[in-house]
């Protein structure tokens, strides 16, 4: 910081005021020498802060959050502020880059590219949405558009980088395909490498009628990519491989959750060995033993999300395991609320802490912050995002005060600042 240095600039001139009168008298010779050590004291004093400041400007971290939207009401793509975790503050929010439904955002590992899933159903005259590719600046925050490309499915609502960076893998809800686009050198993205159409139907008439591919995930490993297919109420399980990005089916090719259930957004522990799934028409949470080896998924437990003397209508959304493994978080659109469990560290299973209102409506996405002290839930129908820390030692949540406006936010994506 520049201001670090300005005492020590200013600190000369003093010294040579002093100095020069010191000469003219031997008699006051101790006298002003006691004075040039009390100039030179308090000017290394006054040093110390700005010293600090600067120290602490290097340690501490900073995180552009960038929020994706739908942009029927108003919003005009991606929206993103800056977040410091240190103090728990938001920066205004301000346009990072214009793009049509930009409902889920994925970060390559390097984190020099952002990928958007336009959720849309007639890119370029096609029963196609799109992805698009960005180029981030982490010092603006600003998004470069680099190109835009087919998703080969009706209305993307989910996307992930692969491990290595090579790889856009998009899940089509319209229709239940997956789609894998080739990342370029340069950020941008190729025609499809791979597509898998789903078939199939459940129970519920009304919402599952024909396949929704609603989430896919990568193992750690990158051997496997798992899709919940709400119509389908099974987890579509898939060996992947990265250099030719491909997908083929596994043995045993899914999972199961009860029929009627509608699985919408997967997730694994850190450990490796559970997973877990959030049931969009059910209100449920499923456990699982996964058995990383095989691609297996054995269920262990299902829980609901709801308050038992909840009456009203309510679905799912989003979950989030926390980055130690202890707790896990699942939202309610309706209810309007974040349910909060402990994980067994010996089982895998969960129990209920709490459940607790979002501040808004329709929370259809949140996220920890990197450091995992924080939760930012968006609120979809209410157009705020509004921040809660969590209690380290039992996983609760308590609301900071800390909210921003964005209008339709619909996922939440960290990036380290420069």
């Amino acid at each position: 910081m520049e201001g670090g240095l300005k005492p020590a600039r200013d600190l000369s001139p003093a010294l040579r005021v002093v100095a020069p009168a010191a000469r003219k008298c031997d008699y006051h010779e101790p006298m002003r020498r006691l004075q040039y050590v009390s100039v030179l004291l308090l000017a290394l004093t006054a040093m110390l802060p700005s010293a600090r400041l600067a120290r602490a400007a290097k340690t501490s971290h900073e995180y552009l959050v960038y929020f994706g939207t739908y942009t029927g009401k108003g919003s005009k793509g991606i929206y993103a502020c800056r977040f410091r975790p240190s103090t728990g503050k938001l920066t205004p929010v301000e346009l990072a880059a214009e793009t049509a439904n930009p409902s889920f955002l994925a970060v390559d590992p390097a984190q020099r590219y952002l990928f958007a899933a336009n959720e849309i159903g007639d890119y370029r005259n096609s029963k196609s949405g799109s992805v698009s590719s960005f180029s981030i600046d982490r010092h603006s925050g600003k998004l470069t558009a680099l190109n835009t490309v087919a998703s080969r499915g009706a209305d993307p609502c989910h996307l992930t980088v692969d491990k290595s960076g090579s790889h856009v893998l998009v899940a089509n809800y319209s229709g239940g395909s997956v789609a894998i686009l080739p990342i370029e050198a340069d950020g941008m993205l190729g025609e499809a490498s791979d597509f898998v159409q789903h078939l199939g139907s459940s129970v519920d008439p009304g919402r599952q009628r024909e396949p929704h591919a609603h989430n896919v995930v990568l193992t750690p490993d990158n051997r496997f990519a798992v899709v919940a297919d709400l119509g389908l109420d099974k987890l579509m399980v898939y060996r992947y491989d990265s250099e030719k990005g491909k997908l083929s089916p596994n043995d045993p090719p899914f999972g199961r959750v009860k029929p009627g259930s509608g699985p919408r957004h997967f997730a694994l522990h850190p450990n490796g060995r559970w997973a877990y799934v959030i049931d969009e028409i059910g209100n449920t949470i499923t456990a699982f033993d996964w058995d990383g080896d095989k691609g297996s998924l054995h269920e262990l437990q299902t829980v609901t999300t709801l308050p038992n003397d909840f009456k009203g209508r309510s679905s799912t959304a989003e979950l989030v395991v926390d980055p130690k493994g202890r707790y896990l978080y699942g939202s309610n659109r309706g209810h309007d609320s974040i349910a909060v469990y402990a994980i067994d560290p010996a089982k895998g299973m969960l129990t209920l802490i709490e459940v607790v209102p979002t501040l808004g409506k329709e929370p259809r996405n949140f996220a920890l912050d990197p450091t995992g002290a924080y939760l930012f839930a968006a609120n979809q129908n209410s157009n705020t995002v509004v921040v809660f820390r969590v209690n380290p030692s039992n996983g609760r949540l308590t609301p900071t005060g800390e909210k921003v406006e964005v209008v339709s936010p619909v996922c939440v994506t960290f990036v380290a600042a420069q």
